[in-house]
């Protein structure tokens, strides 16, 4: 990738879907949006990127667990009750996570198995169907293939080329609240190295990144919302990157470069 390619747009266009219906395991996400694409007059276009809540595509891909099949295990008793949280709620954290970062009471930090330090393993309860028990949802598997499983998708039975982003509400390290991030991309870059551009006096940028797919993800986040507004999916119009497609997983910092968590001894 070159250092000085960047982003070319000037203007984007985010518009919320706001018909899907409430999603069920095994549902197929492209002919669910291609419908509330015909039923809206919004057809897609090449170059369209379509960003899409985790949790309509772990619903999707059946990445629910029901608590009262869970049995917790010693460490997971321990650590339950450290946190004062459910120890079958805090089984499956640890199965879908690599490291424990921070714990203390009503809090568990993560690095899970996809590398993304977060609470919980992202691993939640809300806007998750309670009829048949405790349901929790888990990510997905492997978020960068399923957007390139819905890019293909959309390709074949649309034939238009879009770029797929897959976002969640994630907490940061010393800052407040939630902002969306991409989880994984297919069709978009993920990370956008600007270092040797030059800046409006002409001094070349030494070690400027831009998180490009978090950026898209954050902004379509907005429209999204967090509660019960039912617009799990936004079309964006306009976005134009000189930069090769990316991935989610090209977002995650490597554990040797994390200057926030206590060094390795």
């Amino acid at each position: 990738m070159s250092h000085t390619e960047s982003v070319k747009s000037s203007k984007l266009v985010f518009t919320a879907f706001t018909g899907l219906p409430l999603v069920g395991v095994g549902d197929d996400l492209v002919s669910l949006i291609l419908h509330e694409c015909d039923s809206t007059n919004e057809n897609l276009c090449d170059g369209d990127v379509l960003v899409i809540a985790q949790k309509i595509v772990s619903k999707a891909e059946g990445r629910v667990v029901n608590l009262a099949d869970v049995t917790p295990s010693d460490a997971a008793l321990v650590l339950a009750q450290s946190s004062n949280k459910d120890p079958r709620l805090v089984e499956v954290i640890l199965a879908e996570s690599k490291e424990i970062i921070r714990q203390r009471e009503g809090a568990i930090i993560v690095e899970n198995r996809l590398g993304v330090v977060l609470a919980n393993a992202g691993i939640d309860m809300s806007n998750v169907d309670q009829d048949s028990g405790d349901a929790v949802l888990l990510l997905p598997e492997d978020p960068d293939r399923s957007c390139a499983r819905l890019r293909d998708g959309f390709k074949k039975r649309a034939h238009v080329d879009v770029g797929v982003v897959i976002n969640d509400s994630l907490g940061r390290a010393f800052r407040n609240g939630t902002a969306g991030a991409a989880l994984g991309t297919a069709g978009v870059p993920a990370l956008v190295d600007l270092s040797g551009t030059p800046d409006l006096f002409g001094r070349p940028l030494r070690v400027t990144q831009v998180a490009i797919a978090d950026e898209l993800a954050a902004a379509a986040s907005l429209l999204m919302g967090q509660a019960d507004e039912g617009r799990p999916v936004v079309l964006v119009r306009g976005f134009k990157c000189d930069s090769e497609p990316g991935a989610g997983k090209d977002l995650v910092r490597i554990k040797e470069q994390d200057l926030f968590r206590e060094p390795t001894k």
